[in-house]
């Protein structure tokens, strides 16, 4: 609902519109005019402008418009993924859905031995299929014993692991200055530092499986934004891992896949207006006094309004994550990357990643 959207100045909705038709414009008088021009450089007739607006249409088309494409599906009959950060949102409830696809289950969770609510219930299914194993990625010691687990029970290990799916991971929200290097050292030992530990003991298995290893980063993994540099950095740092390990692993047939999720904050509930409020009082009173003398208190708070108008945002159904992560699973042919995301995210995103910053800065912020 609109009431729920964070607020967006005016000027900036306005600025985007104009830019919008602006860029209409563009397309519609000057490309014709830029292709005519280059044609004739290249010396062909000028009615070949007409075929080079239809091949840029079509290349729009296959690109950007046209759904996705068969391209067949491995069989899930005897192969088991491991999946880490199970305890809730997208992690327990793709456990559920690669269990109904016919996977052997792995679901690695946080507090399975405080007896979580995800664990236990995941548990109460009582499949051969479902296995819960206590695993805390920033523990080498449970991380290996996760593994052995997993070894422990694959029907044969020497065919190995069939996929990971790096998962687990937790978020937050500060000005740079209101956060503290602990903070910053928390994040990415989840989010960044956990993906990187669980894929090196996993990837043994993987290779001997030519499976799959599927990243869960972030359209923050992309492009940046204002309160949130430490989930930023993590998820950057996930995106390069990604990419550097895809090359290495080609070789050995082992597919990388990066999954770029947009909002879903309701979905997940990885963020409530009660873990705002509790964080916000943290990092105001652990800020040195110089920054909150010259920040001031209306600021922050008008700043913590923000972050609790997000709350109440983005997507409510987690269906298209749980549905990219299977076909990454699944498909003979992944794509190396998924951006389940609203439109305006994926437009931001592509924006913010192909424009100069010059002009994606005035546009966004």
């Amino acid at each position: 609902a609109a009431e729920n959207m964070p607020p967006f100045p005016l000027i900036k909705m306005a600025f985007l519109l104009l830019f919008s038709l602006c860029l209409t414009l563009i397309l519609g008088f000057g490309l014709p005019e830029a292709l005519n021009f280059i044609v004739k450089c290249c010396g062909f007739a000028e009615a070949s402008v007409t075929h080079c607006i239809v091949l840029v249409y079509f290349i729009f088309v296959f690109f950007v418009a046209m759904p996705s494409i068969p391209r067949g599906s491995v069989k899930t009959e005897g192969k088991a993924v491991l999946i880490t950060g199970c305890d809730s949102g997208f992690g327990f409830a793709l456990a559920k859905h690669l269990h109904a696809l016919g996977f052997t289950v792995f679901a690695g969770c946080l507090l399975k031995d405080k007896s979580g609510t995800g664990a236990c219930d995941l548990e109460s299914m009582n499949s051969e299929r479902m296995k819960v194993v206590q695993v805390d990625v920033c523990s080498e010691e449970e991380v290996n014993q996760a593994l052995q687990f997993v070894r422990e029970n694959l029907k044969d290990a020497e065919k190995g692991l069939w996929a990971l799916v790096n998962n687990a991971g937790v978020s937050t929200f500060g000005e740079v200055e209101f956060t503290s290097m602990e903070t910053y050292k928390q994040v990415a030992d989840v989010n960044l530092w956990g993906t990187i530990r669980v894929t090196k003991a996993c990837l043994p298995l993987i290779r001997r499986a030519k499976g799959r290893v599927v990243n869960i980063a972030s359209m923050y993994g992309r492009m940046g934004n204002a309160l949130r540099s430490p989930y930023c950095v993590s998820k950057y740092g996930v995106e390069a891992f990604s990419d550097c390990l895809r090359y290495e692993m080609r070789p050995w047939g082992v597919k990388v896949i990066t999954v770029e999720p947009g909002n879903f904050i309701v979905a997940t509930g990885i963020l409530t207006r009660d873990i705002v409020l509790a964080t916000a009082d943290k990092l105001w009173n652990a800020a040195p006094s110089i920054v909150q003398e010259d920040y001031g208190r209306a600021h922050f708070e008008r700043r913590i309004s923000v972050v609790k108008s997000y709350c109440n945002s983005g997507q409510k159904d987690m269906t298209p994550v749980l549905h990219d992560i299977a076909d990454a699973v699944t498909s003979n042919y992944p794509f190396t990357r998924y951006n389940p995301m609203e439109v305006y995210w994926w437009i931001r995103m592509q924006a913010m990643t192909h424009l100069p910053a010059a002009i994606s800065d005035r546009i966004y912020f």
